[in-house]
């Protein structure tokens, strides 16, 4: 009798300490997640600040002269290959940025699974296509305007596919690239806001735990038991 009261003791003190580690452990790793939700999301709250900055069409005339000239380039190339190299320039000097955005993928997948980085790959496709702009309008379609001869069939498709280039590079009336951004931001939002979790579930977490080790107790009771045969 005195040894089932002295189990009976000993178990409820473990299960006294199991709510109170279970609560912590959940409580802390809870902590670490809404942590990392919040640094992430200001990241790109920012991003999407910076990306309207590098695509601002208000510049100076010095902005793009950090681009390394070929040799026997013309004066007339190196004015519009510079001005294509603006979003770069621009782009280069926030890279501390989106460097911590990319340091920032693996622990947000580890976090809260792998869809979690579709925001980041999308994020990433963005500034790619912005870079691809700024090479086509540099190397191609501003060359040519108005400096080669076209039929009128020619002109209205390099004209079309200039201007497409234009409202990716340049923050125009049709821009194309912030509701994308905006998008990939909602998308994210969505993915972290599991890390705000109620205290009530920090409670039924511990209760499912306390359940599971009573399981195993009275498991390991019933082996010890002389009459359970």
């Amino acid at each position: 009798m005195l040894d089932f009261i002295s189990s009976i003791v000993i178990f409820l003190a473990a299960l006294t300490f199991i709510a109170g580690a279970s609560s912590w452990r959940r409580e802390f790793i809870g902590k670490r997640r809404i942590e990392l939700a919040e640094s992430v999301l200001a990241k790109f709250y920012e991003a999407e600040d910076v990306i309207k900055q590098i695509r601002s069409p208000i510049s100076c005339l010095s902005e793009g002269n950090t681009r390394k000239q070929e040799e026997k380039e013309l004066k007339e190339e190196s004015l519009l290959l510079d001005r294509a190299y603006i979003v770069i320039e621009r782009y280069q000097k926030k890279i501390t940025l989106f460097s911590q955005i990319k340091s920032m993928r693996y622990q947000v997948q580890s976090a809260f699974g792998t869809s979690a980085i579709e925001p980041f790959n999308e994020l990433d496709a963005i500034i790619s296509e912005i870079f691809n702009a700024s090479h086509m309008l540099g190397s191609n379609y501003w060359p040519r305007q108005g400096r080669v001869k076209m039929k009128p069939e020619d002109f209205k498709k390099h004209l079309y596919e200039m201007q497409k280039n234009e409202e990716i590079f340049w923050l125009t009336d049709k821009d194309t690239i912030s509701p994308r951004v905006q998008k990939t931001i909602s998308k994210l939002e969505n993915i972290l806001q599991v890390a705000f979790i109620p205290p009530n579930d920090l409670l039924t977490g511990a209760v499912d735990d306390i359940r599971g080790y009573i399981g195993i107790f009275i498991g390991l009771f019933k082996k010890q038991d002389p009459n359970n045969k």
